[in-house]
């Protein structure tokens, strides 16, 4: 055993190390992976002072409570999240966008995420995994990544290889927000759809899904009417593409999306809000607005220079 490590003692729900994901492997279909929350996940590294691909543990809704064994150790908290530090007799509050360090048999309970789907949990240290196509990755449809594909398990230990003794207290002031309206631009067969359908798309509200996880996000709503044909030759997805299959209601392929499929696609979010929409919980409500190509570009533009300036104040 190493002398560092984390003892689960609850796993949470759908607790998966993750970090920026693998490149260019569509075409032996292995899709990106990654960390569902980018902005989320680059902050918390930056928190604890690592480089901006160190992996991290994602959680979605409920997080792992841990016991940490050995030298003391920063971490942070990214995302909407209520969890508690436990050292000794002191249960200490704590507090997303901050570094804390932890000391030996210190307890963390990531309790919740607050009306959003997806936390992250950074070290100021290098977790012991085993890397697959240059990536920690947990893609648990494929059983590819660290933790042979698994995600964590209650009794487990996380052993860390190294810590980078980096204590500086860090913090920043920042407030995730909500999205209502999803920028999407159009599909490769958006005409496979009626005018009547196209107007359904743009113009009704949807409706999120219980069955929406790292793979897709199934939405609920009005019909939206196929004119030509409900199934096509399967061809080559990509993240935030918006396929509609026989049933008529939206399924927007996420970071774990297989990489072909035969629904046809009537629109694709764009990269700037693909943060803000993987956040959204069953039962929210959202609305599709069409943007073209031009400006779905300066969109990501602007998120990058937010993100890259939100990571300086750190």
């Amino acid at each position: 055993m190493n002398k560092n490590y984390f003892e689960i003692i609850r796993a949470g729900i759908n607790s998966t190390f993750q970090d920026l994901g693998r490149n260019n492997l569509y075409h032996i279909g292995i899709p990106f992976s990654g960390a569902m929350d980018n902005r989320n996940y680059l902050l918390a590294n930056k928190l604890t002072g690592n480089d901006h691909n160190h992996p991290v543990i994602e959680f979605a809704y409920q997080g792992p409570h841990l016991k940490y064994h050995g030298n003391k150790i920063n971490i942070a908290i990214t995302g909407d999240v209520s969890f508690k530090i436990k050292n000794g007799d002191n249960l200490i509050d704590g507090e997303c966008y901050q570094s804390f360090i932890l000391e030996n048999d210190d307890e963390l309970d990531i309790i919740s995420t607050n009306k959003s789907v997806y936390g992250y949990l950074a070290i100021s240290g290098t977790f012991d995994l085993k890397f697959q196509w240059s990536s920690c990755s947990t893609n648990t449809k494929a059983k590819i990544g660290s933790n042979n594909g698994e995600k964590l398990s209650d009794n487990q230990k996380i052993k860390i290889k190294e810590i980078n003794n980096n204590f500086v207290s860090r913090k920043l002031n920042y407030v995730n927000t909500k999205i209502e309206h999803i920028r999407v631009i159009k599909g490769t067969n958006f005409n496979y759809f009626s005018e009547v359908g196209k107007k359904i798309f743009f113009k009704n509200e949807f409706k999120v899904s219980k069955l929406s996880d790292r793979m897709g996000m199934r939405l609920e709503g009005k019909k939206i009417e196929n004119i030509v044909d409900t199934n096509i030759r399967s061809e080559g997805l990509i993240k935030g593409v918006i396929q509609v299959p026989t049933d008529g209601n939206p399924i927007i392929m996420l970071s774990d999306h297989g990489t072909i499929g035969g629904y046809p696609k009537i629109g694709v979010v764009v990269s700037a809000d693909y943060d803000k929409l993987v956040q959204l919980t069953p039962g929210s409500r959202v609305k599709f607005q069409e943007v073209d190509l031009n400006s779905a570009e300066t969109l990501f533009k602007l998120y990058e220079l937010e993100t890259q300036n939100l990571i300086s104040q750190i």
